[in-house]
């Protein structure tokens, strides 16, 4: 006895849309994280990308840190289209730019009350407790605008 396997009409297309959606977010949220990266990296004292290069253990706290929260704006802005690519692209980018100016401003704030020496505390060759609280901050900012998306 041999079964065949039916498809419904239009899967291939259906496939072909959600690979083509797949690879334009992936496009934005690459371009995103890059943009959000070098925000942090211009506004941060040091060359915040040769630091993670070399291992410097508080940079790369806080770079993490950054990346992630990025991500999490851009999957909720992603998640808040309901199904609409155009929609998803420009709430993605949209959100995304906002989440690194306020991701920037209010680490230079952090930076300003806590009287932090972000500079030096990045270029650190040693672990400083203190990372994790700039590290918190950006992943607390990416949480804050990520429900404000919702």
């Amino acid at each position: 006895m041999i079964t065949q396997l039916a498809l419904e009409p239009g899967f291939g297309s259906t496939i072909g849309q959600g690979l083509g959606a797949i690879a334009l977010y992936a496009v934005v949220g690459l371009l995103l994280m890059i943009v959000g990266f070098y925000a942090i990296d211009f506004t941060t004292p040091g060359q915040l990308s040769s630091l993670v290069r070399t291992g410097k253990p508080n940079a790369v706290i806080v770079t993490a840190a950054g990346l992630f929260s990025m991500a999490l704006i851009i999957v909720v802005a992603i998640n808040s289209s309901a199904g609409k690519l155009a929609e998803g692209l420009l709430y993605a980018l949209i959100f995304g730019f906002v989440g690194i100016i306020v991701q920037v401003i209010a680490v230079r704030l952090l930076e300003w009350v806590t009287r932090l020496d972000i500079g030096r505390l990045i270029e650190s060759e040693v672990f400083a407790p203190a990372s994790v609280v700039v590290a918190s901050a950006h992943v607390a900012l990416g949480l804050v605008v990520a429900v404000a998306i919702s």
